[in-house]
């Protein structure tokens, strides 16, 4: 029993030695990047200046890399239900890692169905955004030209450093 006993215990601890070793070897922790408050808000500025520029009324809703919604806007005359819609959006757009665009088409060829058993939005109008290949957030805007009013946020905030696609 004694000797049954001491080979389980050089077993593992054996084991544990293994398993520190490989502790070093992995990335513990790894650095994220968020979405500030003031670039969420930089963000519905830019969009509500663009959209502003083309005669449309929008609303929009900003989420960081978890989900959270960090800023939404409607502007004036934008319907009750914007909001909401941009929300549902940004999380699609989120979930998928890709512009709610692409989801659409995705579900509607019949490729993939998951979005809408998920209880996904992927209709047209939101973003992921992504920096050095993390997805950071997502922008939903509802109405007119969402991804469009989305993407030029993008630009004028993160000047070329954020995209919207992992490709």
């Amino acid at each position: 029993m004694r000797t049954r006993s001491c080979l389980l215990s050089l077993s593992l601890l054996a084991s544990l030695s293994f398993a520190a070793a490989d502790a070093t070897a992995i990335q513990a922790t790894r650095d994220i990047k968020i979405i500030s408050s003031a670039g969420a808000r930089a963000m519905a500025d830019a969009c509500s200046a663009w959209a502003g520029q083309n005669k449309q009324v929008v609303a929009m809703a900003i989420l960081d890399w978890g989900g959270n919604l960090i800023e939404s806007h409607a502007m004036e005359g934008a319907a009750m239900n914007s909001i909401d819609t941009a929300l549902l959006k940004a999380k699609s757009a989120l979930r998928w890692r890709r512009p709610t665009s692409e989801t659409n088409k995705i579900v509607r060829s019949g490729e993939n169905l998951a979005p809408t058993f998920m209880n996904d939005f992927p209709q047209p109008g939101a973003l992921p955004v992504i920096v050095n290949g993390q997805v950071i957030g997502a922008m939903g805007v509802s109405g007119a030209d969402g991804e469009k009013c989305a993407q030029a946020a993008i630009d004028a905030v993160f000047k070329g450093q954020a995209t919207a696609s992992t490709k």
